[in-house]
């Protein structure tokens, strides 16, 4: 979303010392590393147009502007990333199901921690970026787990939660697959293979849902 259909080559054959334009891919993944390591604020167009080795015009000539770029960097990331997230059967039970998406969630952050560190720093700005993703990809994702959550707390296997609870709840665990210098200062062993991040991936779902599914009243507010 957001990308232009015009060429960013200007009209005329281009020098010999023009260098060539990354391939789309291979553009969207530089700008995900930049915005995850500097945070939308800090990625110039100056800054970005020198990782992604283009011409400092070529985002605005592409995309229209940084915005619609950031858009497209996480349309390709997010939309790869929930891809990857495994189907669970309806005829599943609802506490199984409810682990398994949450697991699922958590296995994807391993598999792309760029893209948990760029959600996580905007979670915490009110910006149409998180308005953004709130649409797109926060409300439809909760709207997967819903169904489960309430037949569940109907009958009694779990407490009511308010949503915004149920999320912090599920969210936040998932820096536990990103922050890597903390994970090692608390010793995750580094490099961890990928059976030692799945194990890791497999425990913090494991964790969140039994806590969710522990019996007791939840205290109010």
């Amino acid at each position: 979303m957001g990308a232009r259909a015009e060429s960013a080559r200007r009209p005329g054959r281009p020098g010999a010392d023009t260098p060539a334009v990354p391939e789309e891919q291979s553009i969207l993944q530089r700008g995900l590393e930049a915005f995850a390591e500097l945070g939308y604020d800090h990625a110039s167009a100056r800054e970005l147009a020198r990782r992604l080795g283009v011409s400092h015009n070529f985002i605005n000539d592409r995309y229209g502007s940084k915005a619609a770029f950031w858009r497209a960097v996480v349309d390709h990331a997010l939309g790869g990333q929930l891809a990857r997230m495994p189907e669970v059967d309806d005829s599943v039970d609802d506490a199984e199901r409810l682990r398994l998406i949450i697991t699922g969630f958590y296995r994807s952050a391993v598999d792309t921690p760029l893209v948990g560190r760029l959600f996580v720093e905007e979670l915490n700005r009110e910006t149409e970026r998180l308005d953004y993703l709130y649409e797109r990809y926060i409300a439809p994702t909760l709207q997967t787990l819903t169904p489960s959550i309430e037949r569940l707390v109907a009958e009694g296997r779990m407490a009511p939660v308010p949503m915004d609870v149920l999320f912090f709840a599920v969210i936040p665990p998932v820096s536990g697959m990103v922050e890597v210098p903390l994970a090692r200062r608390l010793g995750r062993p580094v490099p961890a293979t990928p059976e030692q991040l799945t194990a890791t991936a497999e425990t913090l779902a494991a964790l969140v849902v039994n806590g969710l599914l522990a019996k007791g009243p939840v205290p109010r507010g």
